[in-house]
């Protein structure tokens, strides 16, 4: 889901005054500078207008508002880290607390176009406590608030996926384990000698054999003994 978040501008538009002094022409240029570049930002060239608001840092390195402008081209180009840093460094400035809590607000725009939420939300919270009444930053709190969670459900609902599927990994893994131990004890068995299974059929059988065998074996040896002993037989005349 996309939130929609509400920016605050701090461009000066600036009514020059000729004078003849150096400073003040030094301070006009700066001015002027910071002018060309709203206009350029109101007409949408914020590339060139960051190009007016870096000039008129060069021109005048304490100027406050060509800084924060320059911020605001800068986050318009979608250089939301550049612009997050530009806004960091204005928040140390010595300014009333109006104007820091706009810096604050930007600066939490700037970090939630980039992904950094609980930074964003940290900046509403430090712009609200300069401004607590300011609905804009309550709004854009609100809906940084919203996006932190669906990132945290989205990443509980990852890793709750990742888990599932380390689970059912080692499941199949068990399994096919299993699948292997068995076959190898199949192959083990078929590798050993097995033993031969005699049905009662062919055991009556077989002791049958051995019946007649052992009867042949005896009417042999009996047959054997009658000659011996007609051999023996002496004649007695």
């Amino acid at each position: 889901m996309n939130y929609k978040l509400k920016y605050k501008f701090h461009r000066i538009f600036l009514i020059l005054i000729l004078v003849t002094s150096s400073f003040n022409v030094f301070s006009q240029k700066d001015k002027q500078l910071i002018r060309d570049g709203n206009k350029k930002y109101n007409n949408t060239k914020f590339d060139d207008a960051e190009l007016s608001y870096r000039k008129a840092i060069e021109n005048n390195p304490k100027s406050f508002d060509a800084a924060f402008n320059l911020g605001d081209a800068l986050y318009r180009q979608g250089k939301y880290e550049e612009a997050a840093n530009q806004f960091q460094a204005l928040s140390n400035e010595d300014v009333d607390k109006e104007t820091l809590s706009k810096v604050y607000h930007n600066l939490g725009n700037s970090y939630i176009q980039n992904k950094k939420l609980k930074e964003g939300i940290e900046a509403y919270k430090q712009s609200l406590r300069l401004e607590d009444k300011d609905v804009e930053t309550k709004y854009n709190l609100s809906q940084a608030l919203r996006m932190l969670k669906q990132e945290q459900q989205q990443q509980q609902q990852n890793q709750d996926n990742k888990d599932n599927k380390e689970q059912n990994k080692d499941q199949q893994k068990q399994e096919q384990q299993k699948q292997q131990d068995k076959k190898d004890e199949q192959k083990k068995e078929q590798q050993q000698p097995q033993e031969q299974k005699v049905s009662k059929e062919q055991a009556e059988q077989m002791l049958k054999s051995m019946d007649n065998d052992e009867k042949d074996l005896q009417e042999k040896l009996k047959k054997q003994l009658i000659k011996t002993q007609k051999g023996n037989v002496e004649k007695d005349w």
